[in-house]
């Protein structure tokens, strides 16, 4: 059962549907409210409307209270009651909302007051004219017909889509609402209609922020279908200029981009952040085998020398052997490894020619592999009396070749050999003899021996050999035999107590040969990762001495002989060396697949292709963090000043979602799949015990069929949880999520821009996918047209915002004009400062960016990233731009802002004394992006000049980049800080007409502090409260464990701040604007009509204060028009399109169209003179144009008296025509069509 209660206002819907919800007899009715999405401030959105109605329909909700807006277009087929609570306006209400109850036998139930039969009787009306209207259409029998014009269609073809002059104007509105605005700018279409000859034509002046400022249309019958044809001309206009798309509609930041990004590419991927199965690529050097080569193997070897740091061990010196040739950069591969107690050895490979294995070499080799790998990682195995080396098919199954031997130098470290001694003696050893080869225990050895666990043994053997001792179930390296103590020596540790009674007393263990000698033993080490930095930055290294304990012979089983500690030292380093070898040689390839594409990248090194390709999850000592957020600033720029040139006509709103399009994970990742870099990347720190080489095979063989039981259980985590069980299989598999993809692509941006520069770092955009590149006339033709702006000279001084720019003047002074204008201002011909914000949005991200990653390489990636919040944002830039007074150079028509504005500049410029017992008001973005803009501006006027902009940047900034006292958002700190003392904090808000009102709360054991803002914004109460709050804890001596950003730069050093990457050639965009001669024009009556020229600064009426309100200039029988909110029923506005006759088009309608088409504003039509008695009277009528296209030039046309006015302005404007004729400002298609006086 399903009910619907309409109701009329939005108020009662809510307040209804809190207290059907509310109410515990009524549980079992799941309740919401359906309102309208254009209801103001109540309102909802189009997606929680879908959302709720989805719901309905499926039973998930069962009672809903509805406006108006429930009566139309709501299909409930199981809905079986609707109340009304209010009254229905009319009998169309009445109808409709009756008609929501589709059941059979559902019911209509209307709530009145007892005994108003006011209400009663209104309903018996509401039915009696329903019976009447029943009536009328069952009895109708007039077969009349009416004619009714068609109307006019604007179809795109090649989607089908279409849209009717009658929908023009709901469409033409849409589009505004999707513009960018805030609460000072409400974008929206104006209308304004004068009579023609051929009727009412209309005049729509759109937002400043459009690509297309005005229309004109045609003369129409009316007044409503005028605005109709006007309206569906803009709608193509719009159209073809792309800021409607092929559908229609406004761009949607969700579409798919196919401008940015090449269109060679195929989707591919989904949305989500689940990780998904990728397999790591294995290096192709060591993937080359000798297993079917002859006899003798030529292996090229390569010295792995180990530097402790302190000299506190002795390692054994080892070396690499492999088939092919190391890359040049591999063969220099120098990596630290970290040890406990901030210990270090600095490992380096040196490359020493090739070396010959024979077959019996060959398979020795492999054997000893195998049993230290075996030693290090599978030690169980050694536990049993015999262990099985060389076993068939385990070469085979491994996917890496390469040997590590002990090594012997010669020739002064010129050349080495392996230490076939040692190697021999350690496969002589007993454990890898079968049992049928095994020697007789009870046969004595000729030199000194010692009795084991199992068996008699040469004390030779015994030393520097390793044993397990099956009572402590550990392995241990035994470094000499100690001749000076046995079994009735004093214990370690005990003033009493014996070897024996300690043994016998802790394990009952009582001796058999107490005088035997005891062995010096070591521990078997844990085998670790070494790559992981343990040690702090400025801590030193520490000498550690070594761990040595006793043991009795004869508890302890022989394993391996000639198996130092030495040897095991050395052999603890390997595979923390190999995996980042493997990792570097990885980085190698993916270098030489770039540089095949494209030359720029052969300057990256490899080592920084590694770091970004290195995540934070591998816990190495760098990672892809630091380049990734240089990469994504950079990103940020190129694609940002690609799409501002490319789209000169898209306002900042469009730009911004084709932006969004171009840069967001979800297109990175898909790119980056295409190019196959998801196989590069490492986003596991290395497990040791998962270490698999040739002697020890991934024992789990991935197939088709077996990887989902091998990776199933462990993948599909969402992104964040952990995953330390991840299992490595034979292909490599691990799991990725989408953003880490996503981030390799913009640390590879940075590593070109670190090591090579933008060239390069554009050189791989292009590779990957992503369209950046730019033409020199595109920069000219955007400075060019900034030429039509030079109108608002004589609204602000030109040379003031640059007045402390030393020998620095603007050549194209509209830029500079065009930073100062505010959306709201639209007397101009259109244009504001939004566009050049979208831009030096960018340039400034980047330079800032440039800026920390230079000035504090050695800050942590979260560090970084937080500084740069701290940084760029629009508090900050408004700061600089009243320190800058840019505030006094705005444009705009709006006294709200300037309110906002004085406000804040008051609030700013009071001593901080006296503002901490002021409520801060809210800071009005418009400061922040006068500070964009005006970068913007200045990057096109020096022609994309960076080293200028950086220069710029560092003076104007010098406030905040000095970190004086930076710090997080006020509310993430204060978050942070209460989850790590486990605070409850809370945010509870009240709004008193426009205000917020915030009262924040933080509760603790012992501690209880509140704060309360007001601000019209709820963000920034809650963000003025929250620093409220975290003051006085700060005063009470509470503060962040990790430290406040502030102390942690102060702790940091600071290097020198460069620029980094920019090597692009500059632009030159001084290029002259051509300025016209004056002309004499002829005008159709024979007269010489002379167009006089004068300052614009000298117009009347034509440049009055930015702040008055003031309509755009026309005709003088102009009616303004109110817009219209509702779409009339369509009516045809022509009859002549339907019948194929040309029309005649007047000439101040010609002269109305041209303005439009470039984009000037509007001619300004003035009787200057009447004569004649006052039944004979003749009008003199003279037009004034602005070409913007020329700096400073004004056009005025007088025409020949008329008695009457239309016939009058129509030929002050054929003279106006004639001279746009002779100038070349009109089309050929102009030129030659008819112009009716």
């Amino acid at each position: 059962m399903k009910c619907v209660v309409f109701v009329n206002r939005i108020v009662t819907a809510r307040s209804l549907s809190c207290i059907l919800q509310d109410l515990k007899f009524l549980t079992s009715w799941k309740c919401d409210l359906l309102v309208g999405v254009h209801s103001g401030l109540k309102s909802m959105s189009r997606r929680n409307m879908n959302s709720i109605l989805q719901k309905f329909q499926t039973g998930e909700l069962n009672l809903l209270v509805a406006t108006k807006v429930g009566e139309e277009g709501l299909d409930i087929q199981t809905c079986c009651l609707v109340i009304r609570l209010d009254l229905p306006d009319t009998v169309a209400s009445f109808i409709q909302s009756r008609g929501r109850a589709r059941m059979p036998q559902s019911e209509y139930v209307f709530l009145v007051d007892r005994g108003n039969q006011k209400e009663l009787d209104l309903i018996d009306n509401f039915k009696r004219d329903e019976y009447r209207i029943n009536l009328e259409i069952s009895s109708r029998t007039s077969d009349e017909t009416f004619d009714s014009p068609e109307e006019r269609v604007y179809k795109v073809d090649t989607s089908g889509a279409s849209i009717s002059c009658g929908y023009s104007i709901s469409l033409l509105y849409h589009y505004c609402s999707k513009l960018s605005h805030d609460e000072y700018f409400d974008p929206k279409p104006q209308f304004f209609f004068y009579d023609e000859i051929g009727g009412t034509v209309c005049h729509i002046i759109l937002p400043s922020n459009t690509p297309l400022h005005q229309i004109v249309g045609t003369p129409q019958s009316s007044t409503e279908a005028a605005k109709k044809d006007t309206c569906l001309k803009a709608i193509e206009q719009l159209h073809k200029l792309g800021a409607l798309n092929d559908f229609l509609l406004p761009e949607q930041g969700d579409m798919e981009e196919s401008v940015v990004v090449s269109p060679a590419f195929e989707s591919c991927g989904d949305e989500g952040s689940r990780g998904e199965l990728h397999e790591m690529l294995v290096p192709a050097v060591l993937r080359g085998s000798w297993t079917n080569l002859e006899n003798l193997v030529q292996l090229e070897s390569f010295y792995i020398e180990f530097c402790p740091v302190p000299e506190d061990r002795t390692y054994k010196k080892f070396g690499l052997f492999v088939k092919a040739a190391l890359p040049r950069e591999a063969e220099r591969m120098e990596v630290d490894l970290h040890l406990a107690h901030g210990r270090r050895v600095k490992t380096r490979l040196i490359s020493l020619g090739l070396q010959a294995f024979n077959k019996d070499e060959i398979v020795q080799a492999q054997n000893f592999q195998e049993m230290f790998l075996k030693v290090i990682l599978d030690r169980s195995e050694f536990v049993h009396e015999f262990v099985s080396l060389g076993e068939d098919g385990i070469c085979k199954s491994s996917q890496t070749f390469y040997l590590l031997l002990p090594i012997v130098l010669q020739n002064c470290e010129k050349g080495m050999m392996v230490d076939w001694e040692i190697v021999r003696r350690c496969l002589s050893s007993p454990i890898f003899r079968s049992p049928a080869d095994a020697v007789d225990k009870e046969i004595l050895p000729l030199d000194p021996y010692l009795q084991l666990a199992n068996g008699c043994t040469s004390i030779s053997d015994i030393e520097h050999s390793l044993v397990y001792a099956a009572y402590k179930k550990k392995f241990y390296f035994i470094t000499n035999i100690v001749t000076d103590k046995n079994g009735y020596s004093q214990y370690k540790g005990s003033n009493a107590m014996s070897h024996m009674d300690h043994l016998f007393s802790t394990f009952g263990i009582r001796l058999k040969y107490p005088r035997q000698f005891l062995l010096q033993a070591k521990p078997l080490f844990s085998l670790r990762n070494l790559l992981h930095n343990r040690r702090e930055e400025e801590s030193e290294s520490q000498e550690l001495d070594e761990y040595f304990i006793d043991l009795a012979p004869e508890l302890c089983e022989l394993k391996i002989i000639c198996f130092s500690k030495d040897i095991g030292s050395s052999i603890s380093l390997l595979p923390s060396i190999m995996h980042r070898l493997e990792n570097l040689l990885v980085a190698i390839e993916l270098k030489r697949l770039l540089s095949a594409s494209f030359p720029e990248a052969a300057a990256i090194t490899a080592n920084r292709v590694l770091e970004a390709l290195t995540s934070e999850k591998c816990q190495e000592r760098f990672s892809l963090e630091r380049l990734e957020t240089l990469g994504d600033s950079f990103l940020k720029f190129a694609v940002s000043r690609h799409l501002f040139l490319l789209y000169d006509t898209f306002d900042e709103g469009e730009l911004t979602r084709k932006r969004s399009n171009a840069v967001n994970n979800s297109n990175l990742f898909k790119l980056a799949c295409r190019r196959n870099l998801q196989v590069y990347i490492r986003d596991q720190a290395f497990d040791p015990t998962q270490f698999f080489a040739l002697g020890r095979p991934c024992p789990r063989i991935c197939t088709k069929e077996s990887e989902g039981s091998i990776h199933g259980q462990y993948g599909g985590h969402a992104e964040g949880q952990a995953n330390a069980s991840e299992v490595r299989c034979s292909k490599g598999h691990h799991w990725l999520y989408k953003k880490t993809i996503a981030d390799v692509v913009e640390a590879l941006i940075g590593a070109f821009i670190v090591d090579s520069g933008f060239k390069a770092a554009m050189a791989f955009l292009r590779w990957i996918g992503i369209k950046v590149d730019f033409e020199a006339s595109q920069v000219i033709k955007v400075c060019l047209a900034s030429s039509r702006d030079i109108q608002l000279a004589a609204s602000m001084d030109i040379d003031a915002p640059v007045k402390n720019l030393s020998k620095f003047q603007f050549h194209h002074k509209g830029l500079l004009l065009q930073a100062f204008v505010h959306p709201s201002y639209n007397k101009h011909g259109g244009g504001c400062y939004q566009r050049l914000e979208f831009l030096g949005d960018a340039v400034l991200d980047y330079l800032i960016t440039s800026y920390l990653y230079s000035a504090y390489p050695k800050l942590k990636p979260g560090h970084l990233t937080d500084l740069r919040s701290a940084l760029v944002n629009n508090r900050a830039f408004a700061n600089i731009a009243i320190d800058q007074s840019f505030h006094k150079f705005l444009i705009c028509d709006s006294s709200g802002l300037w309110k906002a504005i004085k406000e804040y500049v008051e609030f700013v410029k009071t001593p901080p004394v006296e503002r901490d017992t002021l409520e801060e008001p809210k800071c009005p973005k418009v400061l922040g992006d006068l500070v964009e803009s005006f970068f913007g501006a200045i990057l096109l006027e020096r022609g994309f000049d960076l080293n200028y902009t950086w220069k710029l940047m560092l003076s104007f900034l010098d406030p905040i980049m000095n970190l004086s006292n930076v710090q997080l958002n006020p509310v993430r700190e204060l978050q942070e800080l209460c989850q790590s003392r486990g605070w409850d904090l809370q945010f509870p808000t009240l709004k008193k007409g426009r205000m917020f009102l915030v009262e924040a709360k933080m509760n603790g054991k012992d501690i209880d502090v509140c704060a309360s803002s007001s601000n019209l914004s709820r963000k920034e109460a809650v963000r003025i409260a929250s620093e409220k709050i975290f003051e006085k804890l700060k005063d009470r001596g509470y503060t962040l464990k990790s430290g406040h950003l502030e102390e942690i730069l102060r702790s940091s050093r600071k290097m020198e701040p460069k620029l980094i990457g920019y090597d692009e050639c500059l632009i030159d965009v001084t290029v002259d604007v051509p300025q016209p001669d004056n002309l004499m024009v002829q005008g159709h009556s024979g007269r010489n009509l002379d167009p006089k020229t004068s300052s614009i600064n000298q117009m009347n009426n034509m440049h009055r204060s930015c702040f008055e309100s003031e309509q755009p200039s026309f005709p003088s029988e102009l009616i303004q028009g109110q817009p219209s909110d509702t779409v009339a029923d369509p009516r045809s506005d022509r009859d002549s399109q339907n019948t194929g006759q040309a029309v005649c088009v007047s000439a101040r309608s010609r002269l109305y169209e041209i303005c439009t088409a470039n984009r000037w504003r509007a001619p300004f039509f003035e009787c200057c003179h009447e004569e004649g008695e006052s039944h004979l009277k003749f009008f003199t009528y003279k037009v004034v144009l602005e070409i913007e296209a020329v700096a400073s030039f004004t056009l005025e046309c007088w025409g020949a008296p008329h008695s009457r006015k239309k016939a009058a302005a129509d030929h002050a404007a054929e003279g106006a025509l004639k001279y746009l004729e002779q100038d070349g400002y009109l089309l050929e298609s102009e030129i030659t069509q008819k112009v009716s006086a």
